[in-house]
């Protein structure tokens, strides 16, 4: 019987190389959106961006450049007429009620009126959070009872440095305590994202640098991706990994912050 004859030295088959790791899915993808208000007046033109995990992004514009609009129509607080918005690997222009709540509770909101319910606590304004993720009548109850929500306020109280005036009416805070307040309710929710429209728009310089100043803090120290629209030139390149800017109700301009310069951003404006 023949056998077959062994062979020395022979080399294993070669390994093929790793395929290429898929890039991560970015937070927010919205593509192509357009929205009128009126039958001739377009507010946004075929707008699309996308913001990744952990990513700052400031959209910035003149006024009637169509940020605010974009950003409602991203989160779907405001119809687009076409177009989509991905969220969290989720269509929002398809979802049902239910779950665009669900996938909305991860994202904080702030805006340039802080929305407070006046004749109440701080603290309990920061409860109020609580409620992005409650559902239901019981749901609600338990969202403003019990010692460990009211811990978790006060620690977002004081996680914005606010924890002293946590029992002062809303009402009796300054503009820049009451957006503080704001942003500690939108951490309650312990979102993946933030956004904020014009978030120091009503403040006085110095505080208004004080509230960018803890966004910009929060979001790196947390995690937390970051959206926020801006008239200011200065808190756009210092607070944002990358601007983009709105002109006529179209993106002109999608670059990282490194790069740009004032002078490059104050042509939307002129």
């Amino acid at each position: 019987m023949q056998t077959a004859a062994l062979t020395t030295g022979a080399q294993a088959p070669a390994v093929p190389p790793p395929s290429p790791t898929s890039p991560a899915k970015p937070d927010l993808a919205i593509r192509g959106l357009c929205k009128s208000f009126e039958a001739n007046r377009a507010i946004l033109t075929d707008v699309s961006f996308s913001i990744a995990n952990k990513e700052a992004v400031a959209l910035i514009g003149s006024n009637g450049a169509g940020k605010s609009t974009a950003l409602r129509c991203a989160m779907r607080l405001v119809e687009p007429d076409s177009g989509e918005a991905v969220l969290f690997g989720t269509e929002l222009r398809s979802a049902k009620a239910r779950q665009l709540r669900k996938i909305r509770s991860d994202v904080g909101f702030v805006f340039q009126k802080h929305n407070l319910v006046p004749r109440v606590s701080a603290l309990t304004n920061v409860v109020h959070g609580n409620l992005g993720r409650a559902s239901g009548v019981r749901g609600w109850s338990q969202a403003f009872s019990g010692r460990q929500i009211r811990e978790r306020a006060y620690a977002c109280l004081e996680r914005v440095g606010l924890s002293e005036q946590a029992m002062k009416r809303a009402d009796q805070l300054s503009g820049g305590q009451s957006q503080r307040v704001a942003i500690a309710r939108a951490l309650m929710q312990q979102p993946k994202m933030i956004v904020a429209d014009e978030p120091v728009a009503s403040l006085d310089p110095v505080a208004g640098q004080e509230v960018m100043d803890l966004f910009h803090h929060l979001a790196k120290e947390e995690g937390i991706t970051l959206l926020f629209t801006t008239h200011n030139v200065a808190h756009a390149l210092a607070y944002s990994d990358r601007v983009v800017a709105l002109r006529g109700g179209k993106v002109e301009l999608d670059q990282t912050s490194a790069v740009l310069s004032s002078s490059d951003l104050n042509e939307f404006y002129g």
